[in-house]
């Protein structure tokens, strides 16, 4: 998060993006904003870059703040249009921001366009190219990418190198991926033996430290008041 500079949850629910600016800012923040303009009555202001926010505003105001990111060539801007039109069902348009968005490096990006090339949405499935978005999303740093190479490697036999990527994903906070490794570890099974005690012991603290630096009071706070509302 640009404001409080701790890292955004993988959960994009607990992030909101501000058209005005393309700016990604966690709940924490939003939330603690909202409560201090509501409570000295003042002018509601993006989080980041301070624009006036209009009470009310329209879909096609918003639409167009939107565009004018995208055609800024703002990556998360261009991601965020990708993920609109896949969601509206426009897989033809969401695979041309997608690409543009994975060209500019956007690791989301990349991992979407993984998912259209493995299920044939907007395009047709290949394999090759679903495995290299992947690639490019994991080396971006995405965890569901880093998680679903493990997968990969995992049914292709290679069982070193899907350890090796499950510890990257749990390292990083991936739930999943932590629980495979647990499974490894206590039953043997296939990939019995290729993670040692101190490995394992070391990706437990790394996932728990990634999980407790997406956390603060103000997000906490946040939580609570959505599961009041």
């Amino acid at each position: 998060c640009p404001i409080c500079c701790l890292p955004l949850s993988l959960d994009r629910n607990l992030s909101i993006l501000n058209e005005c600016c393309g700016k990604l800012v966690c709940v924490g923040c939003d939330y603690a904003n909202l409560k201090r303009e509501f409570q000295g009555r003042l002018q509601p202001k993006c989080l980041f870059c301070r624009q006036p926010m209009k009470k009310n505003v329209e879909e096609r105001e918003r639409n167009t703040r939107m565009m004018k990111r995208v055609e800024a060539n703002d990556p998360v801007a261009i991601y965020e249009m990708g993920v609109f039109r896949y969601e509206e069902g426009d897989y033809e348009g969401a695979f041309e921001y997608l690409t543009k968005g994975a060209e500019l490096g956007d690791a989301g990006a990349h991992y979407l366009l993984s998912i259209m090339y493995d299920i044939g949405h907007g395009v047709e499935e290949d394999e090759n190219k679903r495995v290299h978005h992947l690639e490019e999303a994991a080396i971006g740093g995405h965890p569901d990418a880093r998680h679903n190479l493990s997968s990969f490697e995992l049914r292709n036999g290679r069982m070193d190198r899907a350890v090796k990527h499950a510890i990257i994903a749990a390292n990083l906070g991936h739930d999943i991926s932590l629980g495979f490794l647990k499974s490894a570890y206590k039953v043997g099974g296939l990939v019995g033996g290729l993670i040692s005690k101190d490995d394992f012991a070391a990706t437990l603290r790394a996932h728990q430290a990634a999980v407790d630096a997406t956390k603060s009071a103000q997000r906490e706070e946040a939580e609570a008041g959505r599961r009041v509302m």
